[in-house]
């Protein structure tokens, strides 16, 4: 976990990119469920992760996605996005197009410093 909060948790998805899930504390199954404190919060820290993302990762692209089909729990998915990562330019849960081989800067320094942004 990189963040938490009364409203919110930031975690780390395992990926060979930059990959955060921000998810609500109430166990809800739909935006339209949050109230205005987790609505704000939540796109307080999109905004900071994707901020962060951009400017420590020169990201391509940053994705943003919110759906629970398998897990019925209100989050949303901040990716950062490169042009020779493995998926691109389809999503992370679609075909593989290529084996990558990224080389990018720290992880480990990302997620400690978008905790302390947090």
């Amino acid at each position: 976990m990189i963040y938490e909060n009364e409203l919110v948790t930031v975690q780390i998805e395992p990926s060979e990119i930059p990959w955060v899930k921000v998810f609500t504390k109430r166990k809800i199954k739909e935006f339209s469920e949050c109230n205005i404190a987790e609505k704000t919060e939540i796109f307080r820290i999109i905004d900071i992760v994707e901020k962060t993302m951009l400017s420590y990762f020169n990201a391509d692209k940053i994705n943003i996605a919110s759906f629970g089909n398998i897990l019925p729990h209100v989050h949303w998915h901040v990716m950062a996005r490169f042009e020779d990562d493995s998926y691109f330019p389809e999503p992370m849960w679609g075909t593989k197009q290529r084996e990558s081989q990224l080389n990018l800067p720290s992880f480990e320094a990302f997620f400690t410093q978008l905790g302390g942004q947090l």
